[in-house]
């Protein structure tokens, strides 16, 4: 199976994305030792000192950015009261695109699937009670969210072990499960080497990097966001190709 800038391990999913925040100079030297002097990142719920450096950083530092893609636009239109925060584990205008990518997109899903017609043909919120609306990203299921593993790196040594074909890919630019906390799960798998690590091409490009380990391929994607079919849909064909074809993303 493949999987993409997916959450991994609670620990160093929060230490790789803060070093991602700060090496992307999305974050001042001093919140990022602020950050690395209060935060223990190993915790369900870290303490309130280091929340409200969080806070501070997403509120006073980041900007009005798409953390799904930090060098894409930003949506101008109204989104609603939308906050940054919700992303971390939390007549219309003109709109900038990039290649085909329509920062808009999901305003345009939350208006869609909070119509009351859509949601009677979807069989959802039949009772019409439900006190808040529909969203991309729900505030109240992260709230009360309460039965998920802080670490299924012990769940992917057993799949090696049984011999799946697992690959890793990662989109570049996310900051919400960037490469950095990617790569520090899969350092903590010791996994042997097979092909050291190299950059593939698509389209006569380098689409990113990759190296293969024995039983784990991992594959970075140059310039691609959190889901890297939107940013990068020629980048995420070939990965999905070679994947199929059982054989290593191409050298040339």
């Amino acid at each position: 199976f493949q999987i993409g800038n997916a959450v991994t391990d609670n620990h160093y999913d929060n230490l790789g994305t803060v070093n991602f925040w700060w090496s992307h100079a999305m974050i001042s030297d001093k919140t990022y030792r602020r950050l690395m002097s209060t935060c223990n990142f190993r915790l369900e719920r870290e303490s309130n000192q280091c929340e409200s450096v969080y806070y501070y950083a997403m509120d006073q530092e980041f900007g009005n950015i798409d953390q799904y893609n930090i060098y894409a636009p930003k949506c101008r239109e109204s989104a609603g009261g939308i906050s940054s925060r919700r992303h971390m584990r939390m007549p219309h205008q003109p709109r900038s695109k990039l290649k085909g990518y329509d920062p808009c997109s999901e305003k345009y899903a939350e208006i869609y699937y909070n119509r009351a017609d859509v949601q009677k043909s979807l069989h959802a919120n039949i009772s019409g009670r439900i006190p808040y609306k529909w969203t991309a990203c729900s505030e109240t299921l992260n709230r009360n969210w309460n039965d998920t593993e802080s670490s299924i790196l012990p769940i992917y040594k057993q799949l090696i072990d049984a011999r799946v074909r697992i690959w890793l890919f990662s989109g570049d630019v996310d900051a919400v499960v960037p490469v950095t906390a990617t790569r520090y799960s899969i350092a903590r798998l010791k996994l042997e080497t097979g092909i050291s690590w190299y950059p593939w091409y698509v389209d006569s490009q380098v689409g990113g990097w990759t190296e293969v380990y024995k039983g784990m391929t991992f594959a970075t994607v140059r310039g691609a966001g959190h889901e890297v079919p939107v940013f990068k849909p020629r980048a995420a064909l070939q990965l999905l190709t070679s994947f199929l074809k059982g054989e290593p993303l191409p050298k040339s």
